[in-house]
């Protein structure tokens, strides 16, 4: 099964910043036999539909509103962020919970928004140091996965992606052992089966985000439960991001 590889480009690059991102990268990856999706900023959409569209690579959104629509001023809808012709969405991700003081119950109504009009969900999770250190990862993943995916129905987990994150991880280059990881994986997997079905924990890709780059991508990518990366800082760089996908 191809796997999947996801640059979270955060707040980075100009539209011509972009456009000379994709001039480079996509001549690199024209036989990458990966999934590859881009979560850029919204300013980006335009350019991404038209220069993607002839190609398999797919572009997301980094963050939707848990709104439909209304007077929520600087918030992105996920009917717009479908009508761009994005494939996907971020949600979830410790940035925003830390900055915006976000918390589960908000990332479930923006899944179920996400969902209802066909967009794919990257659902972000993970432990702090803290929580690590005090042995809670398995708790604070269940916490997370069960009120994020609450009200759901089994078929649409197939629109759901997991990105397991450990939140010390990210931008750290610190990076948990291969063992942790698979451990993960598997508590994802049985919390699902506890939750849905142990069919919907076979089935839901599961991917490992958190200081990748290409020196260790392969290692994480070959882990056992694991589908795919969710790249940071790495991915803006075309070169590099490029052979990370290859």
């Amino acid at each position: 099964m191809k796997k999947f590889v996801v640059a979270n480009f955060k707040m980075n690059t100009t539209l011509t910043e972009f456009g000379a991102y994709l001039d480079e990268f996509l001549p690199r990856v024209k036989d990458c036999k990966s999934n590859i999706i881009l979560c850029i900023p919204a300013t980006h959409f335009h350019v991404a539909n038209q220069r993607l569209s002839a190609t398999s690579i797919k572009f997301g959104a980094q963050n939707i509103s848990s709104e439909e629509s209304g007077a929520h001023t600087g918030e992105i809808s996920s009917l717009m962020v479908k009508d761009c012709g994005a494939f996907c969405t971020l949600v979830g991700h410790s940035e925003v919970r830390k900055k915006f003081k976000e918390s589960f119950e908000t990332i479930n109504q923006k899944i179920i928004r996400a969902l209802a009009v066909n967009l794919k969900v990257i659902l972000c999770i993970g432990e702090t140091k803290y929580e690590r250190i005090n042995k809670k990862t398995q708790q604070v993943l269940r916490r997370q996965l069960e009120v994020a995916l609450k009200g759901l129905y089994e078929n649409e987990l197939k629109n759901v992606i997991i990105a397991y994150e450990p939140i010390w991880a990210i931008g750290s280059g610190k990076t948990p052992s291969v063992k942790d990881v698979e451990i993960a994986a598997n508590d994802i997997r049985n919390i699902i089966a506890d939750n849905f079905t142990s069919r919907s924990a076979e089935k839901i890709n599961i991917l490992y985000g958190g200081s990748i780059n290409e020196n260790n991508c392969s290692v994480f990518s070959k882990i056992r439960g694991i589908n795919g990366l969710l790249v940071g800082g790495a991915c803006l760089n075309p070169k590099s991001f490029a052979n990370i996908c290859k």
